[in-house]
């Protein structure tokens, strides 16, 4: 089914944008893991909207209660269950929309999908809001991973056509420091241009994409199944599941098709008592598998598709042409917001891989 993922990992999403409720199962948690909750509240957070002016001002707190397989303080190993209500929903925004479809939205693929019974409103089950379970459950994997020292942080790469500094040094600190920016951009002055032009889009109706650069430190070499479960194909079949998500690349990704294999070539060497690789270019991959070096991807977010902009449609009830100026409350950038959710994400595929591996024991 379209909506449970994972091999040892087990989860199961559900709900609607404008539905009561959305939630997450989580199928094969090992037993005895001490669940910081200001932790997972912070990593909420991150995502919640209405936090911002760059933000949507739909109001919800994302505040999640867990039903089950939790107790005491620690994971009983039983199924996880986790609930979101949700609370400010203003679904009267999307009723002239039942038949009006929004361009490069879910509409049309999901009225055919599921022959015109999927709940349309806010983009229903194919919703960005979906993630917020999603995040959930990827903020239990990072708080895991940290205990045996694998740390997952991201920074704004790119928004629209403005870049971020090249190329940074990737430790421990940096990648805290990542994670304790509400917009990680590591110029400052290139954050500063980069909100201008969201708010400016903004004003104009329209909407702005980006780039998020994602690390993965200290994962030991040896993880991953080739070849339909390597590394990169697990984290890819992840990260593409996040709606808005238009592409991933790993290490130095397109570019490298540019070079020479001897420049392009990561060479071995002997590092304080440790097998390394002097450079990085596969992004610490090779032949599907984890080889010690940092995990490094990058994933292009496209521009939010609501705008208030006026554009073309059809009206699938009508069969003609139409216009559409779409209401209501949406991001003028994802991009912020999507960050946390691929951190998480990508913090579920490698407990996966770690627990598949290692067993449930391996803590």
């Amino acid at each position: 089914m379209s909506s449970i993922w994972g091999n040892k990992l087990k989860l199961s999403i559900f709900g609607e944008s404008h539905g009561e409720a959305i939630g997450i199962v989580i199928d094969g948690m090992p037993p005895g893991i001490n669940l910081n909750i200001d932790y997972i509240d912070k990593q909420m957070e991150k995502r919640a909207p209405g936090k911002n002016d760059i933000s949507t001002s739909r109001k919800e707190k994302d505040s999640y209660k867990i039903l089950s397989g939790f107790f005491e303080g620690k994971t009983t190993g039983t199924p996880l269950c986790a609930i979101i209500y949700n609370n400010d929903k203003k679904s009267n925004d999307y009723d002239k929309l039942k038949t009006i479809m929004r361009p490069s939205h879910s509409d049309y693929t999901g009225y055919i999908k599921y022959q015109g019974f999927n709940d349309y409103r806010g983009g229903g089950h194919f919703s960005g809001r979906i993630t917020a379970p999603l995040l959930f459950a990827g903020a239990i994997a990072m708080q895991i991973l940290e205990q045996k020292n694998i740390y997952i942080g991201s920074r704004i790469k790119q928004i629209f056509n403005i870049k971020d500094v090249i190329d940074i040094e990737i430790n421990k600190n940096m990648i805290c420091k990542l994670k304790e920016m509400n917009f990680p951009v590591i110029s400052k002055d290139k954050k500063q241009i980069m909100k201008s032009e969201i708010l400016k889009v903004k004003e104009k109706g329209d909407s702005l994409g980006g780039i998020i650069e994602t690390y993965i430190l200290n994962l030991p070499a040896g993880y991953g199944e080739p070849f339909f479960d390597s590394m990169e194909s697990k984290l890819s079949h992840m990260i593409f599941s996040i709606p808005a998500i238009k592409g991933i690349e790993f290490g130095d990704g397109f570019h490298i098709s540019e070079l020479p294999g001897s420049y392009a070539n990561d060479s071995f060497l002997i590092k304080d008592g440790k097998i390394s690789t002097k450079t990085n270019r596969n992004g610490g991959i090779l032949g599907g598998i984890t080889n010690g070096m940092p995990i490094i991807f990058r994933t292009a977010i496209k521009p939010t598709p609501s705008i208030s902009t006026t554009q073309n449609t059809v009206d699938i009830s009508t069969k003609e042409n139409t216009f559409i100026q779409i209401e209501g409350r949406h991001d003028p950038c994802i991009v912020p917001r999507v960050l946390p959710v691929i951190e998480g994400a990508a913090a579920l595929v490698i407990l996966d891989s770690i627990l598949e591996r290692d067993g449930e024991l391996w803590n």
